[in-house]
């Protein structure tokens, strides 16, 4: 038994004395790297990976102003996560909103939510991500 905390001690003494490297990471732009600005996003998730499609609206009148209107939704871009980067995403999507709502107050949405018909509580502010686009 002694021998075993002897040997332990030794091989944690050895390791506390190796060097740690550092990893430095670099954010590298290809050619066609390409902004999109999107007022929305919506996908969904497998057991796989997240899909989330960014878009952008665009409003088209069909004969009469009093008849229907069409809007067309135009998917800019997809991202497929896994889901251990989709959570990274979350994480990093509150801490940046946190710390914009406290510089710059709420968020509040262009268009408020309906409430449901059969319960007084607000329907869910997170858009649908079952399925995919």
């Amino acid at each position: 038994m002694t021998e075993d905390v002897e040997s332990r001690e030794n091989i944690e003494g050895a390791a506390s004395k190796k060097i740690k490297k550092s990893i430095t990471i670099e954010f590298v732009k290809p050619e066609n790297f390409r902004q999109i600005y999107a007022i929305g996003a919506a996908g969904g998730h497998s057991p796989y990976d997240f899909r989330i499609g960014f878009y952008n609206d665009t409003p088209k009148l069909l004969g009469d102003a009093s008849e229907s209107r069409v809007i067309q939704r135009r998917v800019e871009t997809e991202v497929i996560l896994s889901p251990v980067a989709a959570l990274e995403l979350s994480r990093w999507l509150t801490q940046h909103i946190n710390e914009y709502e406290s510089v710059f107050g709420p968020i509040a949405r262009a268009i408020p939510r309906p409430r449901k018909e059969s319960s007084a509580k607000l329907v869910d502010e997170s858009t649908d991500l079952q399925g995919y686009i």
